[in-house]
């Protein structure tokens, strides 16, 4: 490997590690729900803010990373990035209050602008050969980072469920949700450190006027003899972006109708990938496996499989992207997420519950569990109408606290069809729209307007993003797993077919040559 080529891979890996941070912040949540619920007593919508939080103030922040990445460079505003999480993961572990957690993970979410930001200076960075599997790094440390927060999780809840004394000192038994959101800050601090170590954006210097600056930053990722080319096509990419420097004459730019194919591809893709409803499997992992009857600690093991799966097919997908192409990633992955929904839909309408006296029995922990003999030998068809009986026979607060309990006892499904459902699905989509969205967006905006386009789009994203978690508990409640997994197979299959039609190949093509193939033909 050349020095130019480790140079464009060190700091590649940097930035992307801000995925990792992004991952472990994102999912650490899911471990959290059942303890946070309880303590706070929240509502489906409540629990849905906490958990959605992150989402809502990326949302804000992604209205102002456009100018942050003008004014101060891509280098200093992923710096503000990572601070953020730091002080979120602080006053995240020591909110006192529902209030106060809410406040602190919505500072997280502004730092989640940092994945846009790290593709943006990714694909700027990198060479046209390389940009494919560099960008997709981004998409790779989120996986990691994600197993990393499902491990973090199981290892927590088994030291807080251990006799060791040292768990007790430190409060692991008590304070358990805590640890798990604590457990951020040392990564947070890493990622801040290392980000000193890297140079400025090319593109960002070549923007501001700065081509000697940028030359020599070019000369540590790519010969020598093709600095010039690659500074000639940066200035004609700027040049052409006549409508001026403000945000408004970007967006401007980016609804006008040259870009009208380009804007359907970007607008299609960053709702479809959302709204796959990865977020709401990812956030809410324990929580949905504890719905097959697993019971909490094996909810949280089989939820590693999920980090697992996201990290072997995402890195079979950075193997693949520069190789298969973008369009046949992304439409065959799309066709495979509906396959795996549809799977997962079928196993839980098949669910049926019920209870009989010998398990009732058996469920020493709950107090008074007669109360559940109401239920006996009554077979329910779905799980709403069975948490509905549950919550006539315990109350609210008992049937949060022992619910996983009683459906471990009362279901009677395929469990197994459903995890390979589950797990087909998560590989479908880290394998295609997960990494490709990101690949796609450092390759089909000029640098003109890249700056307020992959903010805009990610922010589209975002949102679609935030509406999942936020009421995929109160979906949950209300429409039930099967209703809520088919309405996601249906909003991907309505992407599937815009896509199919709009979508073009730009892999190896340089960023110039992606805006001529996505011009509509005069």
């Amino acid at each position: 490997m050349t020095q130019h080529k480790k140079n464009a891979f060190t700091y590649a890996t940097i930035v992307a590690m801000g995925g990792f941070v992004f991952g472990i912040d994102a999912a650490l949540i899911s471990g959290t729900v059942k303890f946070i619920t309880e303590e706070f007593a929240l509502t489906d919508l409540e629990l849905g803010t906490v958990v959605g939080a992150p989402a809502l103030g990326v949302l804000f922040a992604l209205l102002l990373v456009g100018y942050a990445c003008n004014t101060f460079g891509r280098k200093k505003a992923l710096q503000i990035a990572a601070s953020l999480y730091l002080v979120s993961a602080i006053f995240s572990c020591l909110a006192p209050t529902y209030e106060t957690l809410i406040a602190a993970r919505f500072l997280g979410g502004l730092a989640f602008s940092s994945i846009s930001m790290a593709s943006m200076y990714i694909g700027e960075i990198a060479p046209p050969r390389w940009r494919g599997k560099l960008v997709s790094m981004i998409q790779i440390n989120i996986v990691i980072g994600l197993s990393a927060a499902y491990f973090l999780n199981y290892l927590i809840l088994n030291l807080a469920n251990s006799d060791l004394v040292w768990t007790k000192t430190l409060g692991m038994d008590v304070y358990t949700w805590r640890w798990m959101l604590g457990s951020e800050v040392l990564f947070a601090t890493l990622w801040l450190v290392f980000l000193f170590f890297i140079p400025k954006s090319p593109a960002w210097l070549v923007f501001m006027g700065r081509i000697e600056e940028a030359k020599n930053t070019l000369l540590k990722v790519i010969p020598e003899n093709e600095v010039s080319d690659q500074i000639l096509e940066m200035q004609e990419g700027l040049s052409n972006g006549d409508e001026g420097r403000s945000i408004m004459a970007q967006l401007k730019e980016i609804f006008s109708r040259p870009m009208r194919i380009t804007l359907i591809i970007a607008m299609t893709i960053a709702i479809a990938q959302q709204a796959t409803g990865i977020n709401a499997i990812l956030f809410y992992a324990p929580t949905i496996f504890e719905q097959l009857g697993l019971g909490t600690d094996a909810a949280f093991a089989q939820a590693i499989w999920i980090g697992l799966i996201s990290v072997v097919f995402t890195i079979l997908g950075l193997l693949l992207v520069d190789k298969i192409g973008r369009r046949p990633m992304i439409i065959g992955g799309m066709l495979w997420i509906i396959i795996s929904l549809c799977i997962c839909f079928y196993g839980f309408k098949m669910a049926s519950y019920s209870l009989n006296k010998e398990a009732i029995g058996e469920m020493t922990v709950i107090p008074d569990s007669e109360r559940l003999n109401t239920l006996v030998d009554i077979t329910f068809k779905s799980d709403i109408e069975f948490k509905q009986a549950l919550i006539e026979a315990l109350g609210v607060e008992d049937t949060r606290k022992h619910s996983s309990l009683v459906l471990q006892k009362a279901v009677k499904i395929n469990a197994l069809l459903i995890l390979i459902g589950i797990l087909s699905f998560i590989a479908a989509f880290q394998f295609s729209v997960g990494p490709v969205m990101w690949v796609l967006f450092s390759e089909i905006f000029s640098i003109s307007i890249r700056s307020v386009a992959i903010p805009f789009f990610t922010l589209v994203t975002s949102t679609t993003s935030y509406l999942v978690q936020q009421f995929f508990p109160w979906q949950l409640a209300t429409m039930g797993i099967s209703a809520t997994l088919l309405f996601y197979a249906v909003t991907v299959g309505i992407g599937l077919i815009i896509l199919y039609v709009y979508l073009k190949e730009t892999k190896n093509m340089t960023i110039e040559e992606v805006q001529l193939a996505l011009t509509p033909k005069q």
